[in-house]
């Protein structure tokens, strides 16, 4: 099975946490196999291959699904 997604750039961020000082975070900027460009945020506690990968693989069905409409 061909891979649903292609990650062309992870990039660590930060922002200000609602409850506590900062979060850490990581932007994943994936091409799809529709050839859709789009970001998706991957919290810290999720940023290892087991949990990302699903992730990934969800957000890029769903958009080369909204391209095909």
């Amino acid at each position: 099975m061909a891979a649903e997604y292609k990650v062309l750039k992870i990039t660590e961020m930060l922002r200000p946490g609602e409850l506590t000082g900062v979060e850490k975070f990581y932007r994943h900027q994936i091409k799809t196999k529709g050839g859709t460009i789009l970001s998706v945020d991957i919290a810290e506690d999720d940023f290892t291959e087991e949990k990302a990968a699903p992730i990934l693989a969800a957000r890029a069905k769903a958009a080369d699904a909204i391209l095909k409409l």
